[in-house]
């Protein structure tokens, strides 16, 4: 093959919920609902459910918790504890 013809792989684009930005998958943080109703970061990006994507930084997930947009992302009602829980362990993985 010459230069010409390699394919060029494409890095798949997510959209942040908090800022709008659009970014690398791999630079984001995936938070999963699933079928029973639980909420929780994905690391794995692989997670069955409904997925929602924010920034890797405190100040998006601040922007989220404060407007909730968990909530509407979701269509569902997050408990406040589970954006806490969210947080702390969006922070211990830094």
């Amino acid at each position: 093959m010459s230069e010409k013809t390699k394919k060029i792989k494409k890095i798949p684009q997510r959209k942040c919920i908090a800022c709008g930005e659009h970014k690398d998958k791999k630079d984001l943080v995936r938070v999963v609902k699933n079928k029973e109703g639980e909420i929780f970061l994905d690391k794995t990006f692989k997670a069955n459910g409904r997925g929602a994507y924010l920034c890797n930084d405190e100040g998006c997930f601040n922007k989220a918790l404060k407007a909730k947009m968990l909530d509407r992302a979701f269509k569902t009602s997050v408990d406040e504890e589970v954006y806490q829980s969210l947080k702390e362990e969006m922070m211990s993985e830094k």
